[in-house]
């Protein structure tokens, strides 16, 4: 759902007050029966951040000029939401929808390009979503994604496929980038809100690619609107990583854009979350959900929601690294629908096998065409303002 600026402006005051009082503003937005809600149950507790600062960069809708990336900061204000509540977004099914997926294909470039079964199972992947966010692209050859659709993906007599390729990433000679794949008959892009996000302090080893996409099978005026950020986090950083992510998702989640603030934003990739899972079918085994400890200070964000959180999303199914992330006030157009994809079944094969197109699995989650998941409904403060 989209909210006007008069929200923006309102978030921006309160991030004001609390570049002023810092860790006093518990209390003082109390004062005018307004909690702080953090975690994935909703627990009522203290924004983390101080010292807030706002991106100036203005932005436009579709068809118009080109968007100039928020940097990220040192530090990030609170993102003013409703009341927690106590369990996730209520499914909705039996809508239209899309389905958002992301998958880490491990060190994908020339050789698994010299492996035809291999680039033919991975077309099939892609295939099965609307949009898919991948990471861990490594080559030198520009043209590598390119000819990945035009050769595997792109059959005749199936819609076509179109990307958004990032810029190589990283501190060392093994750059990587990300690039987002969609089916051009259920989406399109934005093409003035692609960019990889700046990052002048070097809190990310590879910074977030940001993308602006639009349900194409319901009217302009009613289609979900939405913004995916693609991710990898550094497994050596990966905490210091997450707490800089809860500050680029709170700068995206304020970016200007055609006059308003675009609030769905997903965050999506592979977020190196270090939580032991197991397959439920696994009786006994080491497991845990992901907690929101797990998320650093993004999971202090109110609102925040990993769809997934027991599921392992590695091969070899021992860990929950990967995941897609929506804000809970915000996207109601999530279905409730999300997983894992299992690639031994998938394909009836073997480990070894799936463990040649990654060590990662695919996730992936469903959500309505519709803007707040009904046809023209309106989004509307928690006191039932318009936005």
């Amino acid at each position: 759902m989209r909210r006007t600026t008069s929200y923006a402006s309102i978030a921006a005051l309160l991030g004001g007050v609390y570049m002023m009082y810092g860790g006093q503003i518990g209390e003082l937005l109390g004062q005018f029966g307004i909690e702080l809600p953090g975690g994935f149950g909703g627990v009522t507790q203290n924004a983390p951040w101080a010292g807030a600062q706002y991106p100036s960069a203005t932005n436009t809708g579709y068809g118009s000029q080109p968007y100039s990336s928020p940097p990220l900061v040192n530090s990030a204000p609170p993102v003013i939401g409703p009341p927690a509540a106590a369990q996730p977004p209520i499914p909705i099914a039996g809508r239209p929808s899309l389905k958002i997926a992301s998958y880490n294909i491990q060190v994908f470039g020339e050789s698994k390009a010299a492996k035809p079964q291999v680039m033919q199972a991975l077309a099939h992947l892609v295939r099965m979503f609307d949009v898919i966010a991948i990471q861990e692209i490594r080559t030198q050859n520009d043209y590598f994604i390119d000819n990945f659709l035009r050769t595997y993906v792109n059959q005749p007599g199936l819609p076509p496929y179109d990307r958004r390729v990032g810029r190589r990433l990283g501190r060392t000679n093994s750059t990587e980038q990300y690039a987002f794949l969609y089916n051009t008959a259920t989406v399109e892009v934005n093409p003035q809100v692609v960019f990889t996000m700046e990052d002048p302090n070097d809190l990310l080893h590879r910074e977030p690619m940001v993308a602006m996409f639009r349900a194409k099978q319901a009217p302009p005026e009613q289609a979900f609107t939405f913004i995916l950020m693609n991710v990898h986090t550094d497994p050596d950083e990966a905490k210091q990583e997450l707490d800089a992510l809860a500050q680029a998702y709170t700068a995206v989640q304020r970016m200007p854009i055609g006059g308003g603030v675009e609030d769905d934003v997903i965050l999506l990739g592979d977020l190196n979350t270090n939580v032991p899972a197991k397959p439920s079918t696994m009786i006994g085994a080491s497991s845990r959900p992901l907690q929101p400890r797990d998320f650093g200070l993004l999971g202090d964000i109110p609102g925040i929601y990993p769809v997934i959180q027991t599921e392992p999303t590695n091969t070899v199914q021992t860990k929950l690294h990967d995941n897609i992330v929506i804000n809970r006030y915000a996207t109601s157009e999530f279905t409730g629908q999300a997983g894992v994809l299992d690639l031994v079944r998938q394909f009836n094969t073997t480990i070894e096998f799936a463990g040649e197109l990654s060590d990662h699995l695919p996730v992936w989650g469903e959500f309505s065409i519709y803007e707040s998941a009904a046809p023209g409904r309106i989004a509307v403060t928690p006191a039932s303002s318009s936005r």
